[in-house]
């Protein structure tokens, strides 16, 4: 998936920055200071802290502050509602309020007054075939042409729409294999990232017509290989990609780089 290196598999960067959110009821939070606190970049730190808690470290430090909030609510003396919009970090009650209703379903006056959350739905799994190499994997670099887009983890349900658009181009001048790559790479505001539906063109050729070009850098990869089992690709893409940044490249024992990550698909993609 990305540049390598050995690192001490017992310290996991995605559970010192939970704690640090849990630790930091009311304090000012960005991406840039969680990324600094797990000690990544804040497009891998976004990335793998969404596949393994569910949702944006943002997102996540909200939802925190709101189920801090129900618990003061619901207590013996829950307090007055402008001054948990304050201690909360909201510039005003009506702010609280709407935060709060997102999150919970009733306003937080009804709340206090013992309305019960909505319930949340349940999550379908898949049963993954996902396997990792058991050693980093060299690959030199190469140049790939296609389309792109900046994604967010909101709107990455976009991504597979740029493949038939690159499609309907094929094939190429200067076109050097068969395969197809997603290359992804950051670094967008907020944690957005770029994805760019690719094919592989010689070193030397220039950007065919409506595509563009990214030359890819030499890089040590950690390989994974995941069997589908000829149902919708899509969600067996997003789950895998949930346990790959969520558990396996956590606990790998590898330090990621600041490079581009791959998707390699097999000919005939």
């Amino acid at each position: 998936m990305d540049d390598a290196a050995p690192r001490h598999a017992a310290d996991d960067p995605l559970e010192r920055a939970r704690a640090f959110v849990e630790a930091s009821d009311f304090e000012a939070l960005s991406l840039e200071t969680l990324a600094a606190v797990a000690g990544l970049s804040p497009y891998h730190f976004a990335r793998q802290f969404n596949a393994r808690f569910g949702a944006s470290p943002m997102a996540f430090a909200r939802e925190r502050r709101m189920a801090l909030a129900a618990s003061r609510l619901a207590g013996a003396a829950p307090p007055a509602l402008v001054e948990l919009a304050f201690d909360l970090g909201f510039e005003s009650q009506e702010g609280f309020t709407r935060a709060f209703k997102r999150a919970h379903g009733v306003s937080p006056g009804r709340y206090r007054r013992g309305a019960n959350r909505k319930d949340l739905p349940m999550t379908a799994t898949l049963t993954l075939n996902l396997t990792m190499q058991p050693a980093p994997a060299p690959k030199p670099g190469f140049r790939v042409a296609g389309i792109s887009g900046v994604f967010s983890e909101t709107d990455k349900a976009g991504i597979p729409l740029l493949w038939p658009r690159l499609g309907a181009r094929m094939p190429v001048p200067g076109l050097t294999g068969p395969e197809t790559f997603g290359v992804c790479w950051g670094e967008g505001p907020g944690g957005a990232f770029h994805y760019m539906a690719a094919v592989p063109i010689a070193a030397d050729a220039p950007a065919p017509e409506g595509l563009e070009v990214k030359d890819i850098p030499a890089q040590t990869y950690l390989v994974f290989r995941q069997e589908t089992d000829g149902s919708d690709l899509h969600p067996q893409m997003q789950a895998a990609a949930r346990a790959i940044w969520g558990e396996r490249l956590p606990q790998s024992g590898y330090r990621l780089a600041n490079g581009p990550d791959l998707v390699a698909k097999p000919p005939g993609f």
